[in-house]
Formats: structure tokens, C-alpha cells, sequence
């Protein structure tokens, strides 16, 4: 059984260790959710983004298989928390988890209904799960903790919150791709493309090769960006590290003049590209074959994949740990087994289009396998630099 996780440990926590990544609200990449096919087949309605009053229906059918005090308890969490249900077993298991609900709820479902493993799953942004944890410290009653992004695991980790993964579970993954200290493993993993209209730009005529050109006076006007949002500040965290802090500045700057139109998130960007709202933007990869399987070939968005290691092709990854204080250890570590299996890996590429993180596995129509792309050569840990980057962001006006 799946259920929603309580809004607040049931142990006192000490208030404090404040964390803010971002400027704004934003959240990650999950923070611009486009629901999975299965997850809009499960619910009959192929453009909703939400789980719907039929999804909460659903959920709360769950909870009333529960004791009436446990029901409030779990309802209060999901209305407060923004968690969702799931669930069966003797064994519970409680995830906190930053990945967008509609997403990744399906593939919860399917552990808890194969391993009769309880689940009860709080969802939140990247910086309110982070921020919950290091006020609840060792108080916790989370067992894992599954983010969208890698700006959480610095502060977890340097707070000491986090435990060592099994060698056998580091292993799966590529070292570009894990905590060098074996405290969190990838899960899956996008990249940083130029989404472009196709009915407006020739490809091979009008497209740069360095996301640094995006500061052309020809593209004055016709560039979005989303400076607020945690995952596009995570392009201006790449072009820092490769470039340099001088060099980002400039690019910060030669944007600004560029006139860009600012935008919530990516998936809006995209949106706003295959409008004709703008011409071309930044975005995750994965934004445009999802949309294009929801709503046709007559999506007017298509990806461009930088290379030569440029820092619009960054790489950066969705993770899993376990938390130090656990007392389900053995649950804990199976469930992220599960994330790193066939069954799961396959879920990602189909169902979210993402990478996946073991080999083997077949991608979606359009997405080239990872070892075609050329990603800059930045240690996922760095990519948890945002307070500097939010910091120039603000130096240059780009944020208040």
C-alpha cells in the first residue's frame, strides 16, 4: 500500500539550518510537471496535469482502510504536505521525495505491489524536503529520500544525514553519476538542449553551437529564459564551472540585453517556443517528446543537443539515498535496488523520456543515447553550487 506520509515528523525537531537554493519558488526540474502516458492512460484524460479529483478520490479510498486517527493523520498530510497515496504489507517504508507525484507514483505502486512493502510518500520541492530534513535531523521518520535534482545532497551531506550505499548498488551506475562518497546514486538523468520552432528556424542555417552565442543581438527578443527557476539555473551553475565566474557574467549580461522573456519554468519556455511566443529557449530534453506524444508531430518545439562539451549540454541527474537515521534498512536499500533495475530504467526512458542510468536499456524515438552527447565534465556534487549562482544572479539584475 501506498499511502501520503504525515506533513511533519511525529519526533519535535529543532527549527533552524535554513535552505534556499533559489530566489523564487521553483523547485526543480519536476517543478514543471508533465503527467507520464501511463499516468494519463490511468486517468483517462491524456492533457490533465494533476492527479484530479479522480485521483483524489482514489487516494482517499486507500485511506479509509485505515484506523479513522491514522486517516486524519494521512489526510493532513496530503492536503498540508502535498503528498499522494499508495500501498500493502507488514514492513512500511516512508520516502520523501521532490519528483514530480504524477510522474513517478506509478512506479511506487508497482514496488509496493510487487515487494507488499507499505510506502508512504511525502512529496515536496527539492529546497522544502532539504530544509525538512535538516530541521527533523536524526527526529526523521523518512527512510529515503528521492530528489529531481542534485542541489540537495551538499548541505544533507556535509549535515551528516545521509548513509553509505551498498558497493554493489555505487556500481551500477557511472561515476560521473553518483556522490564520490557513495551517499546517493543517479536514478535517471536529462540534458540541457535548445528547444527551437521548427516552423520558424532552419536547424542547420539558424541554430548556434555554444549556448553562449544565445547573447547574438540577433536573437533580441526572440529568446526566453527562467531565471527564477531552480533547473534553468542550473545552465548558469555549468557555464560558472566551465567558463568561468567573469565569463557568466557576460553571458548573463549579453542575455539581459538580448531583451529574453522571462518565463515560470522550462516546460513553459517550451510551451511558449512551439507557440511561436519566441523563437528558441533553454530546456531539459525530455519536455518536447513528451509533448509531442501527447499532442502529436504537430508540436512545433523540437530539440537541438549541444556538444564539444558545452555548458548548454549539461547533464544533471534525479538521485536516491538513504537516510542514517533508518531503522528499515533492508526496505530502504531494496527500494533503491528498484529504481536502478530493468523494470524501473525502462519506465524512465518510455514513460518520462529521461536517460537511464544502467546500460541496456532501448531510448525513446528522438533522444540519442548518452554516449553520442558531449556533456561538459562537471561533478554532479558541483552542480550544487546554486547559492553562488543565485548570488550573480542577483549581482547582474537578472533577479532582485
Amino acid at each position: 500500500m501506498v499511502e501520503p506520509a504525515p506533513a511533519a515528523s511525529r519526533r519535535p525537531a529543532p527549527a533552524g539550518n535554513g535552505w534556499s537554493p533559489t530566489a523564487a519558488p521553483g523547485g526543480g526540474p519536476d517543478g514543471d510537471p508533465v503527467a507520464s502516458p501511463r499516468a494519463r492512460r490511468a486517468r483517462g484524460t491524456a492533457g490533465h496535469r494533476g492527479p484530479g479529483a479522480s485521483g483524489w478520490r482514489r487516494y482517499l479510498a486507500a485511506g479509509r482502510r485505515l484506523l479513522g486517527s491514522v486517516l486524519l493523520l494521512a489526510l493532513a498530510g496530503f492536503v498540508l504536505a502535498g503528498c499522494g497515496p499508495l500501498g500493502g504489507g507488514n514492513q512500511q517504508l516512508v520516502i520523501y521525495s521532490s519528483r514530480t507525484q504524477s510522474l513517478v507514483h506509478p512506479l511506487l505502486e508497482q514496488f509496493a505491489k510487487e515487494t507488499g512493502i507499505d510506502i508512504r510518500v511525502r512529496y515536496g520541492s527539492t529546497a522544502e524536503l532539504v530544509n525538512t530534513l535538516l530541521e527533523e535531523g536524526d527526529r526523521t521518520e523518512a527512510d529515503v529520500l528521492y530528489l529531481s535534482d542534485a542541489g540537495g545532497w551538499g548541505p544533507l551531506r556535509e549535515a551528516g544525514l545521509l548513509a553509505q550505499l551498498p558497493q554493489d548498488v555505487l556500481e551500477k551506475v557511472d561515476p560521473r553519476f553518483r556522490s564520490p562518497d557513495g551517499q546517493w546514486v543517479g536514478v535517471s538523468g536529462r540534458s540541457k538542449v535548445i528547444v527551437y520552432n521548427k516552423d520558424r528556424i532552419d536547424p542547420a542555417r539558424d541554430l548556434p553551437d555554444s549556448v553562449m552565442a544565445l547573447t547574438d543581438p540577433k536573437w533580441k527578443g526572440r529568446v526566453g529564459w527562467a531565471p527564477t527557476h531552480g533547473e534553468w539555473q542550473i545552465l548558469v551553475t555549468a557555464i560558472r564551472l566551465t567558463r568561468g565566474e567573469e565569463a557568466a557574467r557576460q553571458w548573463l549580461e549579453g542575455m539581459k540585453a538580448n531583451e529574453p522573456k522571462e518565463y515560470p519554468n522550462l516546460i513553459s519556455i517550451v510551451r511558449a517556443v512551439a507557440d511561436g511566443e519566441i523563437d528558441i529557449g533553454v530546456a531539459n530534453h525530455y519536455y518536447v517528446p513528451r509533448l509531442m506524444e501527447e499532442l502529436g508531430t504537430g508540436f512545433a518545439a523540437r530539440n537541438h543537443f549541444l556538444k564539444n562539451g558545452d555548458p548548454g549540454a549539461v547533464i544533471d541527474v534525479t538521485g536516491a539515498a538513504i537516510l542514517r537515521s533508518t531503522d528499515q534498512k533492508e526496505a530502504a536499500e531494496r527500494f533503491v535496488r528498484f529504481l536502478l533495475s530493468e523494470e524501473a530504467q525502462r519506465y524512465f526512458t518510455q514513460e518520462t523520456k529521461e536517460f537511464p542510468m544502467i546500460a541496456g536499456i532501448p531510448l525513446p524515438e528522438g533522444v540519442p543515447p548518452m554516449e553520442e552527447l558531449d556533456p561538459p565534465a562537471i561533478d554532479q556534487s558541483d552542480l550544487a553550487q546554486i547559492r553562488e549562482t543565485v548570488n550573480l544572479l542577483r549581482d547582474t539584475g537578472v533577479l532582485p
